[in-house]
């Protein structure tokens, strides 16, 4: 074998490795959905067996998006997002953890919740349309028109998310906007609090009520 047919054997064995490793990488981000569930037990007690829970304090958490949802865990562990309801569940888990568990919970169909009628015209509104006047962007823009969300984007699906804990979030970005005790984990765009801090409780509570109401895909 000549030096040139070594070189080019050696190159062709590193271009292997690297793309193997590539494959690995993905296939670690995108998460193990058996193991996640595996690992998912400590969060049964709040957000049910399949990630659609009983009490709406408590977020559904299944179909939100992988990306989504790795996301936040990711940001409670670090300190980015403090929930004090979630104080010390993922401290001491890796961001392979995080990803399985996020895999297991977006595998699950979640269940569909109702709008209060009187909020409904209010809530569709500003959902589908916004505020013009306060310059208040459609939801429908980020988490599409049926609420299902842009996973790729890491947009969540809130359709039949629990609208007190809907309401709930936007009022913490809402504070965000001026006071870090608010959401602040919502990027470097401020998008959600921007949007939140031009809204009245009213309009917050509607739109919390419409989400409620659209169903999600199965």
């Amino acid at each position: 074998m000549t030096m040139f047919q070594r070189l080019a054997h050696k190159t062709q064995g590193m271009l292997l490795i690297a793309l193997l490793s590539s494959g690995a990488a993905v296939n670690a981000s995108s998460g193990d959905a058996e193991a996640g569930q595996v690992k998912a037990a400590t969060c049964v007690a709040c957000h049910g067996v399949d990630g659609n829970s009983a009490v709406p304090a408590f977020p559904k958490l299944a179909g939100l998006g992988h990306k989504y949802l790795l996301k936040q865990m990711q940001d409670i562990r670090d300190g980015r997002r403090p929930v004090a309801l979630m104080a010390g569940q993922v401290d001491n888990m890796s961001d392979e953890d995080l990803s399985d568990i996020a895999a297991f919970y977006d595998a699950q169909p979640r269940s569909g919740g109702m709008s209060d009628p009187d909020k409904v015209a209010l809530g569709k509104k500003v959902y589908l349309a916004g505020i013009a006047d306060r310059q208040v962007p459609a939801c429908s823009g980020c988490h599409s028109p049926t609420g299902n969300g842009n996973s790729l984007a890491g947009y969540p699906s809130l359709g039949g998310q629990h609208a007190e804990y809907i309401a709930s979030q936007l009022k913490m970005f809402r504070k965000g906007y001026e006071d870090p005790a608010g959401r602040t984990n919502g990027g470097d765009a401020k998008i959600m609090r921007t949007t939140a801090f031009r809204m009245s409780d009213m309009e917050i509570e509607a739109v919390a009520s419409y989400i409620a109401g659209l169903q999600p895909n199965p």
